[in-house]
């Protein structure tokens, strides 16, 4: 894990740096990078969350050095300190940011405490305060405390949309747990812990106990939302398998941090649905959405719904002790090994069909970075090394 989880940062290393500010966003297969100006906030900062494991599994200055050089990009060139918000994407040139999406998501915000917290965990300057700061501005402007979840996206002055989703509140989950780690302030562990029950038990109750992505303002589940647009790269029709699992999977790290005796039942049974219902039998991998009814509504393959899923494999065999959940990590682990591994050029495909051919030449386009991969091999990493703490009692 240690090791495959540096040869992919290998992959971006150097070349991924603008020395005028931050990093290059768009690669090819080989490398190369294909739009030199444009950067997506998503991307921006899972290049400090990717150097910061980089630096915890290596130890090489190198990779701190480049996620400081990632963090202040993110803090100077998407900030909006006229508004207080963060852009989603802008055009960099000359060493000036143009706006292209002044949209605000809670998405984006929690990437940003996830990226601020990995550098607490690294000791890079500052970022502590930032972390405060962006998790007052979710809690601000996001944060419905009568739904006991965020909303997901505003205008530039704040106004915000209808739309609200589950996945922003599964990577703030996400983002939570890790500062709570960093910093051991209790308010992002209880605000986590909060997240994922009204997310899982709650929401998932109104879907016969399946994630279900899109709601309404008041959270009632949006059956329609995109209902021909299955392959949506943030808002896909659809049950996300991939988001079963990674559910399940921070539901395990949620664990080690402050335990309840929901967690793990509840980790299995996602786990346990997805591939029921998504793992293909003839080909290998897991499909990328299944449909109310069950039926494979997007057979193709995505890089991070595998490594998400072994990630949480490992954790259940290590949390449960059923041996079963090895055998899923050993046929996923495999399966990304022979597919979604580019021996030849280095770092993973991105989306493959479902009989396992690559679909585009472009490895990373704005928000991969390989940070799946590479952060389901750490987290695997720190889970066989034993080195989470002790968890708490909820």
């Amino acid at each position: 894990m240690k090791q495959h989880a540096l040869w992919t940062l290998s992959f971006y290393e150097a070349q991924s740096v603008d020395a005028s500010g931050g990093m290059y966003h768009f690669y090819l297969d080989d490398g190369r990078v294909y739009n030199a100006s444009t950067r997506h906030l998503v991307s921006a900062t899972r290049f400090v969350i990717t150097n910061a494991i980089g630096f915890q599994l290596s130890g090489e200055q190198n990779f701190k050095e480049r996620a400081v050089h990632a963090l202040r990009f993110v803090e100077t060139a998407f900030y909006d300190s006229e508004n207080d918000g963060y852009h989603w994407t802008i055009d960099w040139r000359d060493g000036q940011a143009t706006p292209l999406d002044q949209t605000r998501h809670m998405y984006g915000l929690a990437f940003v405490m996830l990226a601020a917290a990995k550098a607490v965990q690294i000791g890079i300057a500052g970022a502590k305060g930032l972390l405060e700061r962006t998790f007052d501005l979710a809690e601000r402007r996001f944060y419905d405390a009568q739904a006991g979840l965020y909303a997901d996206d505003a205008s530039a002055d704040w106004t915000l949309s209808g739309y609200r989703g589950q996945n922003a509140n599964m990577h703030t989950c996400e983002a939570l747990i890790t500062a709570f780690a960093a910093t051991k302030d209790a308010r992002y562990i209880e605000r986590a812990e909060g997240l994922a029950r009204n997310i899982t038990l709650r929401q998932a109750a109104l879907c016969d106990g399946g994630i279900w992505e899109h709601y309404t303002a008041d959270w009632k589940p949006d059956l329609e939302y995109n209902r021909h647009d299955s392959s949506n790269i943030f808002r896909p029709w659809g049950f996300q398998p991939g988001h079963f699992t990674e559910w399940a999977k921070l539901l395990c790290l949620l664990d080690t941090q402050l335990q309840a005796d929901w967690h793990l039942p509840r980790a299995k049974e996602l786990f346990d649905r997805a591939l029921a219902v998504a793992w293909d039998a003839n080909n290998g991998g897991i499909h990328y959405g299944f449909g109310l009814d069950d039926s494979i509504c997007d057979a193709a393959k995505y890089h991070w719904v595998q490594a998400e899923s072994m990630a949480a494999a490992a954790y259940l065999a290590l949390r449960t002790g059923e041996a079963r959940y090895w055998d899923w990590f050993d046929r996923l682990w495999q399966y990304c090994w022979q597919h979604f591994v580019d021996h030849e050029q280095g770092a993973w495909f991105r989306i493959l069909t479902a009989d396992n051919f690559n679909l585009t030449r472009e490895k990373s386009p704005a928000g991969k970075v390989d940070y799946h991969n590479i952060g389901a091999c750490f987290d695997v990493y720190q889970a066989l090394t034993g080195a989470l703490s002790q968890p708490a009692q909820a």
